[in-house]
């Protein structure tokens, strides 16, 4: 298996460059897939090895590329993204998305046992990867730390609603060729979780050596030091590839309407049985919602996280679109929706 094979190029891939050649006129490029991006500096996996080169385009961790040879070597093409995982970047005057990773294609919700379920970060993470295109995952770690573990498990299992979960010790080992044999060959899976959740250690366990260095955790709040700076791809082996990334303290979403419908599948499937089309879904006789939380089909709580992270779409929406802009023959609803079938961010050669 050639480096390029083992960060996760299959014959998928190959299609994928033959249908969309570079349109830059340079000599022969080959394909290579950014391991790492700082800023303008890349690190590429290539047939021949690892190689860093300069670009000023706007790439990120997974991105498969064209890349010439020779003493000078350039990115001239950028494949196709199908699948991208972003979110909100934070303290933007202008709202703007951060870009964390792009073609992979499963998701792991890292939620450490060693510290009580934040329901809203599962949330809303689980929104993000769902949006991003790739299969969520929820990998739970440190089973060996906690107290209560039946019933952190069967809680997580419950708010993750059908989602493949999959309970790890990195210490111990539990778990780990479970999640291993979860990753086919050729297949990406990106890790995303808070600082101290143990993704370093989980990485070092998964590939059978110390490559990620692994921080002390503050037994007050349980809460680390960020250990993974940047965020690389690290092949386990078989084709099989992790995406480690640094401890996130916040998920604010961005363009996630599609993510927000496919993890609360529950609650939109109700607006279609309000007898109002234009329910606001708050005292209109008939509501179908407020029925549901009547009855107790529908919890307060999850009701209320809906509305919280739909809310702050359509905030988003407005923001990126003044009212010179808007449609004003749209609800706000869809008019986030529209917004995110046409994501920039899925965008052909560069």
């Amino acid at each position: 298996m050639n480096p390029l094979q083992q960060y996760g190029y299959t014959d998928r891939v190959a299609r994928l460059f033959s249908l969309h050649p570079p349109t830059t006129a340079a000599p022969a490029a080959s394909p290579a897939r950014v391991v790492r991006a700082d800023r303008t500096r890349l690190l590429l996996a290539t047939e021949q090895g690892l190689l860093r080169v300069r670009s000023h385009e706007v790439l990120v961790t997974g991105d498969w590329v064209a890349v010439t040879g020779g003493e000078d070597p350039r990115i001239v093409g950028v494949l196709p993204r199908w699948a991208v995982l972003q979110r909100k970047r934070a303290h933007d005057p202008l709202p703007e998305a951060q870009l964390l990773g792009a073609n992979v294609d499963l998701v792991g919700v890292v939620v450490p046992l060693d510290r009580a379920l934040s329901v809203n970060r599962l949330e809303r993470t689980l929104v993000a990867a769902r949006d991003s295109g790739a299969v969520p995952l929820v990998v739970l770690t440190k089973a060996d730390l906690s107290s209560r573990f039946d019933a952190v498990v069967a809680d997580t299992v419950e708010r993750a609603r059908g989602v493949e979960v999959f309970t790890t010790s990195a210490e111990e080992g539990d778990g780990l060729d479970d999640l291993r044999a979860r990753v086919g060959a050729g297949q990406t899976l990106a890790l995303l979780g808070p600082s101290g959740a143990g993704k370093s250690s989980l990485v070092n366990a998964l590939i059978g050596r110390n490559m990620q260095d692994t921080g002390r955790v503050r037994a007050g709040d349980g809460r680390g030091r960020h250990t993974t700076t940047a965020r690389e791809l690290v092949p386990i082996g078989d084709g099989a590839v992790l995406m480690d990334t640094p401890g996130l303290r916040g998920f604010a979403l961005w363009d996630a309407e599609d993510g927000l419908a496919a993890v609360f599948g529950e609650i939109e499937d109700l607006f279609a049985s309000c007898r109002f089309r234009d329910c606001a879904h708050d005292a209109e006789p008939g509501c179908a919602v407020q029925l549901a939380l009547l009855s107790g089909a529908l919890g307060e709580r999850r009701w209320r996280s809906y509305r919280k992270m739909q809310r702050e779409l359509e905030s988003l929406h407005r923001r990126q679109n003044p009212p010179e802009r808007r449609s004003h023959d749209r609800s706000p609803k869809r008019a986030v929706r529209d917004a995110v079938r046409g994501k920039e961010h899925r965008q052909g050669w560069g």
